[in-house]
C-alpha cells in the first residue's frame, strides 16, 4: 500500500527539482548560451533522460529554446529578460563598496573607486586610513591619463579616439622628467603603446613619485561582462612604505578584489 510523501519529504525534492533545473541553466551559460543535450548532461553529471525532462519544461516557461538546425538548446527570451535586468543593477560603485573597505582596512592605505567621466577619470567613493595621506584627491577629483595609476589602468583597457587624444595631450604637456618614466618602450614603439601593453600584461598600474612626490599607487580595472572597463579601483600611500611592486601584496590584493568586483558584475 502506497503512501503519500510527507510535507518537509515533498518540499525537499521541490528545493532539489529546483537546484537541478538551476543548475543545468547555469551549465548552459557557462558553455556559451548554446549546448546539446548530451554536453549539458555532462556538465550537470545527469543522465540525458532527466536533463531533457528539465529542458522541456523550460522551453515551456521561455527560458531555453531549442534550435530546430542543430537540435542545440540555446538561452530563451525570458532568461534573456531576467540577465537583462541583473545588469540593469549592476553599479560599479555599489557593489565595490564592501571591498573598498576591505581593502582599506587590510592595507591601511587610502582606497577609491573612480569611473571615466567627460573631463578624465573620476574618483567617486573613497575610504581613507585614521591618519591619511596628505594628498589633494577626493571624491570629485579628476586625475590625469598617463601620471596616475588610475588613469593609466584606464588607459590599458580602454580604446577610443577620446581616450588617445587625451593620452596625448597628457604627452605633450608632461615635463621631461615624466616623459623619462614612461621610457622602456622598445625601438620604435611609440611610449603610450608600450604603457597600454606593459599595464595589460602586469594586470595594473603602478607608478612611484610620478603624479606627486612621495606617493605611490596600485590601480587594477573593474571590467563588465563584455570586458569594457566601466572602473578603476586603486590604493595609494606614502612611497616610503607603500609596496608599489606589480608583483607585491598591496598590486595582488587589489588586483584580486577588482576582480571580484568585475565577477559580481557579470
Amino acid at each position: 500500500m502506497s503512501t503519500a510523501p510527507t510535507e518537509p519529504t515533498a518540499r525537499r525534492r521541490r528545493v532539489q527539482s529546483a537546484e537541478t533545473g538551476m543548475a543545468i541553466l547555469k551549465a548552459l551559460a557557462r558553455l556559451g548560451g548554446a549546448a546539446s543535450l548530451t554536453a549539458l548532461a555532462q556538465a550537470v553529471e545527469e543522465s540525458t533522460a532527466k536533463v531533457h525532462r528539465y529542458l522541456a519544461s523550460m522551453v515551456e516557461e521561455g527560458l531555453v529554446v531549442q534550435d530546430i538546425t542543430s537540435q542545440r538548446y540555446v538561452l530563451g527570451p525570458e532568461a534573456i529578460h531576467i540577465g537583462l535586468a541583473a545588469l540593469r543593477q549592476c553599479d560599479p560603485i555599489r557593489a565595490g563598496e564592501p571591498a573598498l573597505l576591505r581593502l582599506q582596512a587590510e592595507l591601511g592605505v587610502t582606497c577609491f573607486l573612480a569611473v571615466m567621466g567627460n573631463r578624465g577619470p573620476t574618483i567617486l567613493r573613497i575610504e581613507e586610513p585614521p591618519l591619511p595621506v596628505v594628498v589633494n584627491v577626493r571624491a570629485g577629483s579628476v586625475l590625469p591619463l598617463l601620471w596616475s595609476a588610475t588613469g593609466q589602468a584606464f588607459l590599458g583597457w580602454m580604446a577610443g579616439e577620446a581616450v588617445d587624444q587625451q593620452a596625448q595631450a597628457d604627452w605633450d604637456a608632461a615635463s621631461a622628467t615624466q616623459r623619462a618614466q614612461l621610457s622602456g618602450a622598445s625601438p620604435g614603439e611609440p611610449p603610450i603603446d608600450a604603457l597600454r601593453r606593459r599595464v595589460r600584461a602586469q594586470g595594473c598600474a603602478t607608478v612611484r613619485d610620478l603624479l606627486t612626490a612621495g606617493i605611490s599607487a596600485v590601480a587594477a580595472p573593474v571590467l563588465q561582462h563584455d570586458g569594457h572597463v566601466v572602473a578603476v579601483l586603486t590604493a595609494l600611500g606614502a612611497s616610503g612604505g607603500f609596496d608599489a611592486a606589480p608583483e607585491g601584496q598591496i598590486a595582488t590584493r587589489v588586483v584580486q578584489e577588482a576582480g571580484a568586483i568585475s565577477r559580481a558584475l557579470g
